[in-house]
């Protein structure tokens, strides 16, 4: 995995899986169609400052595991993915248009998972050492 994001004022290191599917589930991801897929979302990520950590096309759905900035939110990065990828398959393989007539290629939806080095446990006790060692014991304490 890659280190932190240095970028101005900001350091960071925010990492997401995010998974989508073909309408219907349709198994259209296959042979050439999967492999422009693949490079399509390859040149989105690029565009838009993305990093790939990892990410698997099957037949009708894709995971990617991704890197982001923090000004970028995840619902907008997956419409750019799931809209331009659409978009540049339907016009590249007239098959898919003619199946999926209403212009829409991927389901309705997404799944995400947040990811990274820590866990909740190492937060909280982060947290707990930094609230015993300071002033106010009480300071933000959500119980």
């Amino acid at each position: 995995m890659s280190e932190q994001r240095v970028n101005g004022h900001t350091v960071s290191r925010l990492s997401v899986h995010i998974v989508w599917s073909t309408k219907y589930r349709y198994s259209v991801l296959v042979g050439d169609v999967e492999k422009r897929c693949r490079a399509v979302l390859i040149e989105i990520c690029d565009a838009e400052g993305v990093n790939i950590l990892k990410g698997v096309v099957s037949k009708d759905h894709v995971h990617m595991h991704l890197e982001y900035r923090p000004s970028q939110d995840i619902s907008t990065l997956v419409k750019k993915l799931k809209g331009r990828s659409s978009r540049k398959l339907q016009m590249e393989f007239p098959i898919l248009k003619k199946k999926y007539w209403g212009r829409h290629f991927w389901a309705i939806g997404f799944g995400c998972w947040s990811t990274g080095n820590i866990t909740d446990k190492m937060v909280d006790e982060y947290l707990e050492h930094h609230r015993k060692s300071g002033n106010d014991t009480d300071a933000f304490i959500l119980e």
